[in-house]
């Protein structure tokens, strides 16, 4: 059985003048120990699904099952990584992460949960950052603070909203082979599942790439296996031709479902078009007999 089953889902939220529907029949395996990387545009329902995962909100249809139980809420065993840091400012890198700690493992003494976040603030090379307060950071520092306070829990399943979405483009290569080495590698690995607008940092993360198909509403596409040997590396995959096939495959399946929808928006705009000039036909037909009446 996967640990986690997604079977069915749909989301939709109200709007003015309507219902915005942003995920439909949307179903989803992920295994114990597995690394999913959802790929998809800007606007595509990634972060709807990434929440209805997390917890933090629910869907309108379908089940969501992790560890064979129904999802109810927020999961305690759940670490959830977000784009904007969301580090408390005024606490140090090591007061943010043991807060995390001392929530995860209350019956820990406070000397013991300090040790587990300094022992893991060490480990994603923070272990000179300790007394500094996240306004004394880098972003790329801060990030790692926030995934240290993720793992520093001990989590059995982790969930990364673009994490490093809102890095340059060296300071995020830079993290994605930390991600790599502390989420992909090893027993005992934490069932993760991230979203991400980068095929390039799927490919390196991920076991296996889901392409998530715009609507709306928007579904999810066939799931793509990434068969590349760990430890993986951005230079290393830059010339692996295995990779480059999975970079072909998941372009082409976001592109064509792109074009796709492009298609059916242009038809549905010549439909409404259509219809809305026979109305107007059939007013002005009714409106000169009336008129020659009135003569």
């Amino acid at each position: 059985m996967p640990f986690i089953e997604v079977s069915g889902v749909s989301k939709s939220f109200p709007i003015k003048g309507g219902t915005r529907h942003v995920l439909q029949n949307v179903s989803l395996s992920v295994e114990q120990g597995e690394f999913v990387a959802i790929v998809g545009s800007m606007g595509s329902g990634k972060s709807t699904l990434l929440s209805l995962l997390a917890g933090l909100t629910t869907p309108d249809a379908g089940t969501i099952r992790i560890g064979g139980e129904p999802l109810k809420g927020i999961r305690r065993d759940a670490a959830f990584v977000f784009q904007n840091y969301s580090l408390l400012p005024w606490l140090t890198a090591l007061e943010n992460v043991r807060l995390a700690v001392g929530a995860a493992f209350p019956e820990l003494s406070r000397d013991q949960q300090r040790s587990r976040a300094q022992q893991t603030l060490e480990g994603v090379g923070l272990g000179n950052a300790l007394a500094r307060r996240p306004g004394q950071l880098s972003g790329g520092m801060r990030q790692r603070v926030a995934i240290a306070r993720a793992l520093a829990t001990e989590p059995q399943v982790m969930f990364l909203g673009e994490p490093l979405g809102a890095l340059d483009a060296l300071t995020r290569e830079s993290l994605q082979g930390e991600l790599a080495r502390l989420c992909g590698e090893g027993d005992g690995r934490v069932t993760t599942v991230m979203i991400t607008n980068s095929v390039d940092e799927a490919i390196l993360l991920s076991d296996r790439i889901v392409p998530i198909l715009p609507g709306p509403p928007a579904t999810l596409g066939t799931p793509i296996e990434v068969a590349l040997p760990r430890p993986r590396s951005a230079a290393l995959l830059a010339h692996d031709d295995e990779a480059a096939r999975v970079r072909t495959h998941v372009i082409a399946t976001l592109t064509a479902a792109l074009s796709g929808t492009s298609r059916t928006r242009k038809a549905a705009a010549a439909m409404r078009q259509h219809e809305a000039e026979s109305s107007e036909r059939k007013a002005t037909e009714m409106t000169i007999p009336a008129a020659e009446e009135a003569r």
